[in-house]
Order: C-alpha cells, then sequence, then structure tokens
C-alpha cells in the first residue's frame, strides 16, 4: 500500500530518499484519482525496497499542492534526489507508470 505522505513527514520519506520517489496527488471525490488508486497500490507493492510510492490528499495537504503547482488532479510526479524528474496529469496505466519508474532507477 502507498504510504501516506503529508507535510510533517515529506522531508523524512520524499527529500531525503535515495530511491526514486512516486507521488500520487489525489482527492477522495475525485473519480479519475480512485480509478488509478489500485495502480498506485500495486506499484507500492511491487517495488518495495526499489523505490518509494506516496499518495498526497490535496485536500488535506494545501501547501504541498501548491509547491508542486498540482491545477488537476491526478497529478502525479516522479523525483530523484529531491529533484521532479518526470510529471504526468491524469490516470495513467500500469505499464506506462512502470516504464517511467524503471528509467529512473
Amino acid at each position: 500500500m502507498a504510504q501516506t505522505i503529508q507535510s510533517s513527514n515529506f522531508d523524512e520519506i520524499v527529500m531525503k530518499s535515495d530511491k526514486p520517489v512516486l507521488l500520487d496527488f489525489w482527492a477522495s471525490w475525485c473519480g479519475p484519482c480512485r480509478m488509478v488508486a489500485p495502480t498506485i497500490d500495486k506499484l507500492a507493492q511491487d517495488y518495495e525496497g526499489k523505490a518509494v510510492v506516496g499518495k498526497v490528499n490535496v485536500d488535506e495537504e494545501n501547501e504541498l499542492a501548491e509547491q508542486f503547482k498540482v491545477m488537476s488532479i491526478p497529478t502525479l510526479y516522479i523525483l530523484k534526489n529531491g529533484q521532479v524528474v518526470e510529471r504526468m496529469i491524469g490516470a495513467r496505466p500500469y505499464a506506462e507508470l512502470v516504464e517511467k519508474l524503471d528509467k529512473h532507477l
């Protein structure tokens, strides 16, 4: 299952990670977010130990959503060494996310 990312644990989990980090910016009322949620959880399971997979609830974490300039959801970011290396807007299929993550392992 994907980790819940909040302002309080963002630096520790995301910025200090020595692995690539996939962040899913989502909200409970968002249909496409609910559609991609099982994919995100599967990635978290499949990439355990190789990458960090986290979810940021934009309704609860306005500061993080603003920091990443999230205008629509779901928005997915891949960070490496604290820097954004990929940005995807909208639900994405599992295979595409695997391809993007593998590129940064």
